[in-house]
């Protein structure tokens, strides 16, 4: 599963772990073993037996920053 830019600027403020891997372009079975070994590029929060990634670390990953990513879309044709 790969994530179009826009699908990633409205991802919530945590996400689940495969989604964190469609968004790193990485298999979700690499993603988990990421995280078993703590080798995972992000913090990873466990929350009962789930594990949530924050988005703000994902975005920053990327080289985004949150207001980047949460800024309104421009027109392609805008500002010429």
């Amino acid at each position: 599963m790969s994530l179009t830019t826009s699908q990633v600027r409205d991802l919530p403020v945590v996400v689940d772990l495969p989604t964190a891997a469609a968004v790193l372009g990485i298999g979700r079975t690499l993603a988990y073993e990421l995280v078993r070994t703590g080798r995972f590029p992000t913090p990873v929060l466990r929350v009962g037996t789930q594990i949530k990634i924050p988005t703000a670390h994902l975005l920053e990953l990327l080289g985004l920053s949150l207001e980047q990513a949460q800024r309104p879309r421009e027109d392609a044709g805008a500002g010429a």
